[in-house]
C-alpha cells in the first residue's frame, strides 16, 4: 500500500508518548534513572496491538505482517550480532580485558596528558568493547581516583570519560548503535567505519588539543597489567577494519578471549566461559527484543502509508529539488529528535532506520554517508542530554 496515511503512525506516538511520559513522570518522582524505569520492548506492546486494529484486512493478514517484520533479513541479523557482541564484551571484561588496557594507557601517558589521555584510553575501549556504558563504568572511578591525587577538574575529567566513550561507541564495529544503523540502512561495517573516522576523528583530535591545556603537575603510580588479555580488543579491531564479516570476527574475539581466560588463569574453565558468554547474551535481551517489534511495526506502519506521509512532508518541507544535503538533514534531524525523546541512541537508531533508509534512497544519499550520520547524531544527543543513561552514570561515579 503506497497511500500516503498520517493515522498509520499514531502508533508510533503512543509508545513515544508512553516511553517519554514515563521517564518525566519518575523524573518527577527523584526516580534515578528516571526513562529507563519502563522497558522499551514492554512500552511499545500498546502501540502495536493499536496498529493492528488500524491495519486493514483479516487478523491473520495483519499477524502475517507484523511477524513478517519481526523475521526481516535485516532484523534478524542484527539481533544475531548483538547476541555475539554481547557474548564478546562479557567474556573479555570477565578475563580483565577491561583493567588491562586502562592501566596500560595510564602507564604510557604523561602527567602533561593525563586528560587527552583518558578521553584516548576511553575511546578506545569504548571503541574495542561497543558500549559506552561498559567504559564508564570501567574508566570512570580511576578517573575521579587520578583528580583526588592530582590537580585536575573532576567535572572535566569526568566530562572527558563520557566524550571518549561516547566517541568510541559511535566508531566501534560491535557497539549495538553502529550494528543497527549499518543494518537498517545495508551497508557494510567497515566502509561505515572508515567514512565515520572521517567525520568523528577531526572532531576528537580539537578535544584532545583542548583538553592538554588543562595540565596537571601530578602524575599516576605506576599501574599492573597483563598485555595478553589486550589481545581479543586489538584482534576484534584490526580483523573488523580489514573488512572480515562481523559474525566471524566476533565469533574468533570469542574464541581468543576465552582462550586468554584459560592461559591466564588456572582456575578459569568451560563453565564459566559459557556463563559468560550467556551474561552477554542477556544483556542484549532489551534491545534485541525491541528491535523485533519495532521491525514489527514498522511493517504495518509502512503497509499503512505511514512513512510515505513522512517522506512526502519531508519533500514539501525542503523542496523536491533540494539534493543530497536536505537529505542528510533530515536523516539526521529525524534520528537526533527520536534520541532527545527517548534518550536512548540505539532505541533512536532502531526507530528511525527505515525512514532514514526511504529518505536516502528518495536523495540520492548513500547507505554508509546514512549510517554514519544516525549513529553520529544519536551519540552526540546522548551524550549530552542530562537525562541519558551515560551522564547519570557518569554523575554517580563522580
Amino acid at each position: 500500500m503506497n497511500n500516503s496515511n498520517p493515522i498509520a503512525l499514531i502508533p508510533l506516538a503512543l509508545f513515544l508518548a508512553l516511553f517519554i511520559g514515563s521517564g518525566i513522570y519518575y523524573q518527577s518522582q527523584g526516580t534515578e534513572f528516571a526513562f529507563y524505569q519502563i522497558s522499551a520492548p514492554v512500552a511499545i506492546i500498546p502501540a502495536v496491538v493499536l496498529s493492528l486494529m488500524l491495519c486493514k484486512g483479516s487478523l491473520n493478514e495483519r499477524l502475517e505482517i507484523f511477524i513478517k517484520g519481526i523475521g526481516d533479513q535485516t532484523i534478524i541479523t542484527m539481533v544475531i550480532v548483538f547476541l555475539l557482541a554481547g557474548a564478546f564484551a562479557s567474556v573479555v571484561k570477565a578475563i580483565g580485558g577491561v583493567d588491562a588496557t586502562v592501566n596500560l594507557g595510564l602507564n604510557y601517558i604523561p602527567e602533561w596528558l593525563l586528560l587527552p589521555g583518558i578521553f584516548a584510553i576511553a575511546a578506545f575501549i569504548a571503541t574495542s568493547m561497543g558500549t559506552s556504558m561498559g567504559t564508564i563504568a570501567a574508566v570512570a572511578p580511576v578517573a575521579v581516583g587520578i583528580t583526588e591525587a592530582s590537580d585536575l577538574p573532576l567535572l572535566l575529567t569526568v566530562g572527558a570519560v563520557v566524550g571518549g566513550a561516547m566517541f568510541g561507541d559511535n566508531l566501534s564495529i560491535i557497539s549495538d548503535t553502529t550494528i543497527a544503523a549499518t543494518r537498517t540502512q545495508g551497508c557494510e561495517m567497515k566502509d561505515k567505519f572508515r567514512l565515520n573516522l572521517l567525520i568523528a576523528l577531526p572532531a576528537a583530535l580539537a578535544t584532545m588539543l583542548l583538553l592538554a591545556f588543562q595540565s596537571s603537575s601530578t602524575g599516576v603510580s605506576e599501574q599492573s597489567y597483563e598485555l595478553i588479555k589486550v589481545l581479543p580488543y586489538l584482534t576484534v579491531l584490526i580483523l573488523a577494519i580489514a573488512g572480515m564479516n562481523v559474525m566471524l570476527v566476533l565469533l574468533i574475539g570469542i574464541l581468543l578471549a576465552g582462550t586468554v581466560g584459560f592461559i591466564s588463569n588456572p582456575e578459569y574453565n568451560v563453565a564459566m566461559l559459557s556463563k559468560q558468554i550467556y551474561d552477554g547474551y542477556t544483556g542484549m535481551q532489551e534491545i534485541m527484543i525491541l528491535s523485533m517489534l519495532i521491525g514489527g511495526l514498522g511493517a504495518l506502519i509502512k503497509h499503512q502509508g505511514g512513512l510515505d506521509f513522512i517522506a512526502r512532508t519531508i519533500e514539501k518541507l525542503t523542496g523536491k529539488n533540494s539534493g543530497k544535503k536536505a537529505g542528510e538533514f533530515s536523516i539526521a534531524a529525524s534520528v537526533a529528535a527520536t534520541n532527545l525523546c527517548t534518550a536512548n541512541n540505539t532505541v533512536s537508531i532502531v526507530i528511525a532506520g527505515s525512514l532514514a533508509k526511504d529518505i536516502a534512497q528518495r536523495y540520492g544519499v548513500n547507505a554508509k554517508r546514512s549510517a554514519s550520520l544516525m549513529d553520529i547524531f544519536s551519540c552526540v544527543v546522548q551524550g549530552i542530554i542530562p537525562w541519558g543513561a551515560q551522564i547519570l552514570l557518569a554523575s554517580s561515579i563522580a
